[in-house]
């Protein structure tokens, strides 16, 4: 008996364990208002996994979208995403399981603005002593939804067509739900190479 071997990209594979790990952190940390600013060593593990993999695809976007800019810090991310995708800074992701909603981009509204995940994750990576509380419920859940955007904006600039369905996360922007999967949609006004 044969098996066959089909590429699975790893950034895909890196969020489902991500995912995984927060869920299961849902057994010990209940998700609503209360705790949203609980902090921990393993939330501070979370946030900086899910902020680092963002700056990953963040990166990688950039590359695709405008090659010769070269794209290294937040503020170059958001001129080049937000060129690209006007949309972005009122991208939704949901955990219905929870009742949540998140606009982890949000904050693009506003130039050089990088969103309050983001800056909470470079708090406690480089002052971690001083700013250890930012590792927080609200930052990594966050930071898990912005990465989800990113993912999925990546995932269709590498021609993909269809996004699996998740266990905890639901993309209410760029995607919709077609069967068993997501369907990935660019939206009109987009200005992006692989439309």
């Amino acid at each position: 008996m044969a098996i066959i071997h089909n590429d699975v990209h790893p950034h895909l594979n890196y969020f489902l364990c991500l995912e995984s790990d927060i869920f299961g952190l849902s057994r010990w940390i209940e998700f609503s208002p209360d705790n949203e600013s609980v902090y921990s060593i393993e939330l501070a593990r979370l946030l900086m996994t899910a902020a680092s993999e963002a700056d990953v695809l963040a990166k990688g976007l950039c590359r695709i979208i405008e090659a010769t800019r070269n794209a290294s810090s937040i503020n170059v991310y958001q001129s080049v995403l937000c060129e690209a995708f006007p949309t972005l800074p009122d991208s939704l992701v949901e955990i219905p399981r929870f009742g949540m909603e998140f606009r982890p981009w949000s904050n693009w509204r506003e130039p050089d603005s990088p969103p309050n995940w983001w800056t909470g994750n470079n708090k406690v990576k480089h002052h971690r002593a001083e700013h250890f509380k930012q590792a927080n419920l609200k930052n990594v859940l966050n930071a898990s939804a912005g990465l989800l955007v990113l993912l999925i904006l990546y995932h269709r600039s590498q021609g993909n067509t269809h996004f699996p369905l998740l266990d905890l996360f639901r993309p209410r922007s760029f995607a919709s739900q077609d069967g068993h999967s997501f369907y990935i949609v660019i939206p009109d006004g987009a200005n992006v190479p692989w439309e």
